[in-house]
């Protein structure tokens, strides 16, 4: 028999991975070329180049037990310094190699980080909608996540007012993605100073610190030269947590990192209960080679202009047709209101063989999720299926 708890998350299993594997037994059913699936952020473009050859000279340059074997939890200190410096070099920080902890792609560093942080009870607070595994996430840890409403009237940017009385002598840390899954809308610096001017009031005011973790695995898929503030330059007591997963696309690789400032509030027992939480939640430490390779490769850029013609394309179709969308101004995600509940909406689009992903899996009903990194030949065959859908439900202009 499996744990109680396994038996609400079995229930509750991810929508997202659900309905990717219905995708492909459509595909088998009806082919491939007739199936339109939206449902999963797994990248459309092949890996850089330079990853390839990372990965070849790495393989053919060391020692096979020094690119296969054990190395501190943390990761290769070599690594780590590399991570480091390319942070510095881009976001004026001063971090060095301790600073850094190599991760199982960046949901791994989460969870580092919470077992890190976390006691039964704490609180965690996220801004809706959010990414669904959060609470999960949290929940491993027997800690409770608390998602503030959806700030619709405001495109869905966070709510500092909202966030501040949501704030208990329980909370122990907010999370935030930026750029957002699934809004594809990009935190401004005006936001985060908002929220960090809430979080040291709060903290002085329950004297406690309250941590920032900041999920990154979109930071480089921004568009119309839109920044993506570095959060850490805003609030000291700020975690990182990144992904290669998106900017080289390598989701199946599992190579991330945890940011850890000096300046965060006792740092250096973070930095040592991490590399320990690393190591018990049974990563014991990242993928060696992909940490190897990674380090050659932190100066690649990530296929922007690809999915950003997708996301031209998609979102002026799907406007021109009467869908209303949230505009994204990174990742690679469209949010579209629904004219009906958003599980209905989705089901009806399925007969169309369109899958799409109800935004209450995301804490946010009403709304479903379109992932456009997908071909873009993709995208001008579905147009026919959208614009029969919007046609059903009288939209069509």
């Amino acid at each position: 028999m499996i744990s109680d708890k396994m038996k609400d998350l079995v229930c509750g299993s991810s929508v997202v991975r659900a309905m990717f594997e219905e995708g492909k037994n459509m595909a088998a059913k009806y082919g491939k070329e007739n199936v339109y699936d939206y449902s999963l952020g797994n990248p459309s473009v092949n890996p850089p180049i330079e990853v390839t050859e990372a990965i070849k000279r790495v393989l053919t340059e060391n020692d096979p037990m020094y690119v296969h074997g054990y190395m501190n939890n943390s990761g290769y200190e070599a690594v780590r310094d590399k991570v480091a410096k390319s942070l510095n070099k881009r976001f004026g920080t001063s971090f060095s190699g301790k600073n850094i902890l190599m991760t199982v792609g960046a949901a791994g560093g989460l969870n580092v980080a919470l077992k890190t942080l976390l006691n039964p009870g704490d609180e965690v607070i996220t801004f809706s909608p959010y990414f669904g595994e959060y609470k999960n996430y949290v929940s491993n840890f027997d800690g409770k996540l608390i998602a503030l409403p959806p700030n619709e009237t405001d495109g869905f940017r966070p709510d500092p007012e909202a966030l501040a009385q949501a704030i208990t002598a329980k909370t122990r840390a907010i999370i935030v993605n930026n750029p957002n899954n699934p809004t594809g809308i990009v935190y401004s610096e005006k936001d985060i100073i908002a929220i960090a001017d809430v979080l040291k009031k709060k903290s002085e005011e329950h004297g406690a610190p309250i941590y920032l973790i900041s999920d990154e695995p979109y930071r480089e898929l921004a568009y119309d030269g839109v920044d993506v503030p570095y959060l850490t330059k805003y609030y000291d007591n700020t975690i990182v947590g990144y992904s290669f997963s998106k900017s080289l696309s390598l989701p199946g690789e599992r190579i991330g990192y945890l940011v850890i400032p000096d300046e965060a509030d006792g740092s250096e027992e973070l930095l040592a209960a991490a590399n320990v939480a690393n190591r018990i939640l049974g990563f014991v430490n990242a993928p060696s080679l992909m940490q190897l390779a990674v380090a050659e490769c932190l100066d690649c850029k990530a296929a922007v202009d690809i999915y950003d013609k997708n996301r031209i394309k998609l979102y002026g179709e799907l406007t021109s047709m009467g869908f209303t969308c949230v505009k994204p101004e990174g990742a690679f995600y469209l949010f579209m209101k629904t004219p009906e509940d958003d599980k209905a909406f989705s089901n009806e689009a399925k007969k169309l063989h369109l899958l799409l992903v109800p935004g209450s899996s995301f804490g946010c009903p009403g709304y479903v999720r379109i992932a456009y990194c997908v071909d873009y030949d993709m995208i001008v065959r579905s147009l026919p299926a959208f614009k029969e859908l919007s046609a059903h439900y009288g939209l069509s202009k």
